[in-house]
């Protein structure tokens, strides 16, 4: 049985417009390739790559960080409540099979440190560099459009899944 790509998208709970367009587009590229979006659920960049993939006609999945279903943006096809706070990213990252962080503050840098400590892909739209002493760690794919973030995702994912 085939199924179908779980991309996480991650990012700020508040963010400006130009970030939440971003985000949508992202958000409507993995839909329009048949991409589940799951994320954490909420507002920013969360409920715009939601409402990118809705209107796409995509599913959405919403990790949250509470105890309350309706805390869920609009756009959440399933809302997942975990009453665990933050600690629901790792949730997040591991429910999907690649990772594209889009901007972001020190919560997506824990779902970047948590995917990439499972081996998960991830794909960089304007957000975090990585870097030890004296060396720039690339672990992070960059992308300079919400499109090329999108299909570099589900491309390392399905590449993934291939083993």
């Amino acid at each position: 049985m085939s199924q179908a790509l779980i991309i996480a998208v991650v990012g700020d709970g508040q963010c400006d417009a130009a970030t939440a367009a971003e985000a949508e587009a992202v958000g409507r590229t993995l839909a329009e390739a048949g991409a589940t979006v799951v994320c954490g659920g909420l507002g920013g960049v969360m409920e715009a790559a939601c409402r990118g993939a809705k209107s796409a006609g995509g599913t959405t999945i919403g990790i949250l960080p509470g105890l309350d279903r309706r805390s869920a943006n609009p756009y959440v096809d399933m809302p997942i409540v975990t009453g665990m706070g933050q600690a629901r990213n790792l949730i997040v990252v591991r429910t999907g099979q690649a990772v594209v962080a889009v901007h972001g503050r020190y919560g997506t840098l824990s779902e970047i440190a948590h995917a990439l400590k499972a081996g998960l892909p991830v794909v960089g739209l304007g957000t975090w560099e990585l870097s030890r002493p004296g060396e720039r760690v690339n672990a992070i794919q960059r992308a300079a459009t919400p499109e090329e973030a999108a299909e570099m995702a589900i491309a390392l994912a399905w590449r993934e899944a291939a083993g």
